[in-house]
């Protein structure tokens, strides 16, 4: 009798009769459903409009309001001083918003887990103070004395992160202590002087410094980066066309690989004009790269995102989400000691007021006004370059109109509550839309 039960289960049914049977097929008139994304496709240029319409009725605006208001901004003070777009000051203006801009991309991963980094600007103030100690004073050969700045970054990164993961201590009054006590470690580092100059042909002084003069330099970047984006691209719509899912057309790669490679060969071209491709470019376009392909192509990154969508629910997925805090906390550290070379290059000296003053707010602004979601779960490494860019033009035009430093800040403050509100508003549409 047991024999039977167990070959059989409630209703009477043998494992044999329970298996999966061929599917049947459809009634007469009914209408399979098709993935809208093919729909799209399949309707040329007009189904791509009626797509965009709808993803800007749904609140999915992405990086366009961001790139829209550089527009607006190149324009309106190009109209006011010819200098504005010419080749000298963009390409002074990329390298001046390479320090703040690695900065910002630290407070990237912070955001996305929905936390804030206070401490950043003390940070590279910090490390600048302890690569100047090491080299200047001491002796220490310039390349070590580099690397022991930035661990010195990752362990400060770390150590906040411990507090708010395993003591439960809130990120923002860690974080907030810290901007107070490494400051003061800085000075204490720095000494009764308060100033170090750097070696102006050392290494850390080449990071702002040194250009690339041979155009073929700016044109190879430019051609790399337009024929690595291609490849990719191409590759990635080979491999969901084999595994049957919705992919882009040729045509589609094609047109959107030449949006890539106008303002690439356009930028190339700018910076040949002047003084060539600088290094402090170079080296923040591939901090940009490389940790946007961790954030959105690695498990790491796709746990990382989980975090910032719920805690809780990240969790019961058996995610470590201590661990994860720890380690985004510790990348902050290290991008803002990194940012903080940078800064320090630019003055050729570290000093009492590194890492003060408007840095803190200027690279958590840049994060959120380049499409960072403050409430957490929504983010790009690219939105760091796209919001130092809008701030950094904000100076720049400013400086050149001899307008006064207070007008910027109201201005950058202006804009920085424009992204909050967008951003606020974007959430409750997806909401609304279901999509959220």
């Amino acid at each position: 009798m047991s024999t039977n039960l167990s070959k059989s289960d409630s209703t009477g049914k043998t494992p044999e009769d329970a298996r999966p049977q061929d599917a049947q097929p459809a009634a007469e008139g009914a209408v399979t459903a098709v993935d809208p994304r093919l729909l799209v496709r399949e309707e040329g240029f007009a189904g791509y409009w009626s797509e965009f319409r709808r993803k800007m009725r749904s609140g999915e605006l992405g990086s366009l309001p961001v790139v829209v208001g550089l527009v607006i901004i190149g324009l309106v003070f190009q109209l006011q001083d010819s200098a504005f777009l010419g080749a000298e000051n963009l390409s002074n203006l990329f390298v001046t918003a390479a320090g703040t801009g690695l900065i910002a991309v630290g407070i990237v991963y912070v955001l996305i887990l929905g936390e804030i980094d206070l401490s950043v600007g003390s940070v590279s103030g910090l490390a600048a103070a302890v690569f100047a100690v090491l080299n200047v004073s001491n002796g220490m050969p310039e390349w070590l004395a580099l690397l022991l700045a930035l661990l010195s970054g990752t362990l400060v990164g770390a150590l906040h992160g411990f507090f708010f993961a395993r003591i439960g201590v809130p990120a923002f009054v860690v974080t907030l202590a810290g901007l107070l006590g490494w400051n003061g470690l800085m000075l204490e580092v720095l000494g009764s002087n308060g100033t170090i100059n750097l070696d102006d042909s050392g290494l850390v002084a080449g990071l702002t410094n040194h250009y690339f003069s041979d155009i073929a330099a700016g044109y190879g970047l430019a051609t790399l980066s337009v024929a690595a984006f291609f490849t990719l691209s191409f590759r990635d719509a080979r491999r969901r066309a084999a595994a049957g899912v919705p992919s882009r057309p040729l045509s589609e790669i094609v047109l959107r690989t030449a949006a890539i490679a106008v303002p690439a060969y356009v930028v190339a071209w700018l910076f040949n004009e002047y003084k060539g491709l600088p290094l402090a470019v170079v080296i923040f376009l591939g901090v940009v790269v490389a940790l946007d392909f961790v954030l959105r192509r690695t498990p790491y990154g796709r746990k990382v995102f989980a975090l910032g969508g719920s805690v809780e629910a990240a969790r019961r997925a058996g995610i470590n989400v201590s661990a994860i805090r720890i380690s985004v906390f510790a990348l902050s550290g290290t991008m803002a000691a990194l940012g903080g070379m940078f800064l320090a290059s630019q003055i050729n000296a570290a000093n009492q007021s590194s890492g003060a003053g408007s840095l803190l707010m200027n690279a958590i602004a840049a994060a959120v006004i380049g499409g960072t979601s403050l409430f957490g779960g929504r983010g790009k490494t690219w939105s760091a370059l796209l919001g130092v860019l809008v701030i950094q033009s904000i100076a720049s035009g400013m400086a050149l109109l001899g307008i006064a430093s207070a007008i910027q800040y109201m201005i950058t403050g202006a804009v920085l509550l424009a992204a909050v509100v967008i951003d606020s508003v974007s959430r409750k549409t997806q909401k609304t839309a279901g999509r959220a």
